[in-house]
């Protein structure tokens, strides 16, 4: 049999790190496994039969991808609609695997790509199709449930929390007397992982950046909220704060959206400008605001060891669990202990984590929702550990493209 893997939703920078390691497992069972086809732009790649042929790429290139940051095969947002809804769109689904004798299926995404996971799965028991379907965890987010944390977050955090002690400093340089005010914006649209990592900068000094991070579990409340700036301003001179895209004020209502498209889907952005321009206003503070957008998702030159290696453990777990015939199952890391932090790999039903969403637990933020506790720091500090040497090219990061060689198509061209 042949093995399909693709990419799905917002990229990492370890997702190609989970697919170097996805190729180069295959190759180790030459027998029952022949070739792994990547698709083109996630699920949509394989309706329009856009299939890569990863045998092109050698050692040397897996090693290259296993440091390249984004999504080297293409990634989409699709939800995969219910095979009653829209059979025809199955019926191409497996066509296509027919067509290139695929056998296993290893879909890389987030907990909505689980719902894909759960639906293909469904959808090939009732037909008798046999194909193994296994969900490869990855977010930035940190928000899938069932695993202890997510490929990708760790290497985010890592980025973030270097980046806020960075500014810090450099704030701390030029307070004057005015008083004067950084503010990053940070991804998390329901949740407050990331914003949550950017404490580790601080170390153990509370005087230290951020002094204030502000997550969407906690309710923003202004008047709380400017009091503290107030008072980190009169005893430093500065205050910086970190604000999670999707905060929300008493209403439960986003406080900043940036656009919807066609489908409904609300994109976040400037939540971290209108923070900053209320203190300005009501504290008559200087301000700077920043946000890192893509930068903290593809920042593949300070990547997280940790976050590395269980990238790849788990590309790894999920060809075996294939060849095992895992059907419908997950990859996901275990925590053993905290200090020394060890962590293992066990097998989680899709089907239990599938749209769900891991929000920052109470006891990781602070009684008054301004910062985060001892407790989150804890679980944080080990996910953002190590360090991998960078390949440069010319001063740059050696992040050529690879060589990609299409699979010759069978099928009529896919009508959607």
């Amino acid at each position: 049999m042949n093995l399909l893997y693709a990419q799905s939703g917002g990229v990492t920078a370890v997702i190609n790190a989970t697919a170097a390691a996805v190729i180069a497992a295959a190759r180790e069972h030459p027998g029952p496994i022949g070739t792994v086809f990547a698709a083109r732009g996630g699920i949509l790649g394989a309706l329009d039969e856009y299939l890569i042929d990863t045998r092109g790429l050698d050692d040397e290139e897996l090693g290259r991808l296993a440091r390249t940051p984004g999504g080297a095969f293409g990634s989409c947002r699709f939800d995969l609609p219910d095979a009653s809804a829209d059979p025809r769109l199955y019926d191409r689904l497996f066509a296509v695997f027919a067509a290139h004798d695929i056998g296993g299926v290893l879909y890389n995404g987030g907990n909505g790509s689980m719902d894909l996971v759960v639906r293909l799965s469904a959808a090939a028991r009732e037909r008798g199709y046999p194909v193994v379907t296994v969900g490869v965890p990855k977010t930035v987010d940190n928000d899938i449930v069932g695993t202890d944390c997510c490929p990708g977050f760790g290497s985010a955090a890592k980025y973030l929390a270097t980046s806020m002690r960075e500014a810090g400093l450099d704030i701390a340089s030029m307070a004057g007397r005015k008083g004067s005010v950084f503010v990053l914006e940070v991804m998390g649209r329901n949740t407050g992982w990331l914003a949550a990592a950017t404490a580790l900068a601080a170390g153990d000094d509370a005087d230290r950046p951020p002094h204030i991070v502000l997550v969407p579990e906690v309710p923003f409340i202004e008047e709380i909220f400017l009091a503290r700036v107030r008072e980190v301003v009169d005893r430093l001179g500065y205050c910086t704060v970190t604000v999670s895209e999707g905060i929300r004020g008493p209403d439960g209502i986003i406080l900043m959206e940036k656009s919807h498209d066609e489908a409904g889907h609300v994109q976040l952005g400037g939540a971290g400008l209108s923070v900053a321009r209320l203190i300005n206003e009501r504290l008559g503070y200087k301000f700077h605001w920043a946000i890192p957008d893509y930068l903290q998702r593809a920042a593949a030159h300070w990547v997280s060891a940790t976050d590395h290696a269980q990238a790849m453990a788990l590309g790894r777990a999920a060809v075996t669990y294939v060849l095992e015939g895992r059907d419908g199952m997950m990859p996901a890391v275990r925590r053993l202990t905290d200090e020394p932090y060890s962590w293992d790999v066990v097998p989680v039903p899709a089907a239990t984590i599938a749209n769900l969403e891991r929000k920052l637990p109470r006891e990781f933020v602070s009684a008054d929702g301004l910062h985060v506790t001892t407790a989150a720091c804890r679980y944080l500090r080990p996910l953002i550990a190590g360090e991998l040497p960078v390949v440069t090219v010319d001063g740059l990061p050696d992040h050529r493209p690879l060589r990609a060689h299409l699979v010759r198509k069978g099928l009529q061209p896919w009508d959607a």
